[in-house]
């Protein structure tokens, strides 16, 4: 993985877990932010796929959460705690978007995964996203919201033509 990326993964994940969070203690809560890091990794691989595009992104800045904030209906900043609130500044509308798509529909997640690597997932890919690709029944309940098709469609809607078209899975042209 590229090290530009680690902000923009952690923050992105770190807003799905805060709009979705799990329900059940310490442990759902982990499983959760795990199928949300793996997601939102998978995504920001995609979308930055080379160190140009990790570089350029870098530079430009994601764009942070105000929209998925207002679309999501949380309150967002509250504005006496800017500082505490900063890593919103780092959190990418469209790896929150694909992440969203992954999350919620397992056709895509197999295939972008795939996508990581020229020749398909490897002996090492495969278990690296394991919870993401196959999660168990722990998995399913600690991250209901997390993978709720229904609540996750106004992220996953927003750039999920792009997912396609980078996964190769658009809409087919007619001449």
């Amino acid at each position: 993985m590229q090290a530009d990326l680690s902000p923009v993964i952690a923050a992105t994940a770190q807003w799905l877990t805060c709009a979705y969070p799990a329900s059940g203690g310490a442990l759902a809560s982990a499983l959760c932010e795990v199928q949300a890091r793996q997601a939102v990794t998978v995504a920001a691989l995609l979308r930055y796929p080379t160190p140009m595009d990790a570089a350029l992104m870098g530079m430009a800045g994601p764009g942070g959460s105000a929209r998925l904030d207002w679309i999501t209906g949380s309150d967002g900043t509250p504005a006496a705690d800017t500082d505490g609130h900063a890593w919103r500044t780092w959190v990418d509308e469209v790896v929150a978007s694909w992440a969203a798509c992954l999350l919620t529909d397992p056709e895509l997640a197999a295939p972008a995964v795939a996508a990581l690597t020229a020749d398909g997932p490897t002996e090492a890919t495969t278990p690296e996203f394991r919870r993401l690709l196959a999660p168990d029944e722990r998995d399913r309940r600690a991250a209901a919201l997390l993978r709720h098709p229904d609540l996750l469609a106004p992220v996953a809607e927003l750039h999920r033509a792009q997912l396609l078209d980078r996964l190769g899975r658009g809409p087919a042209l007619v001449a």
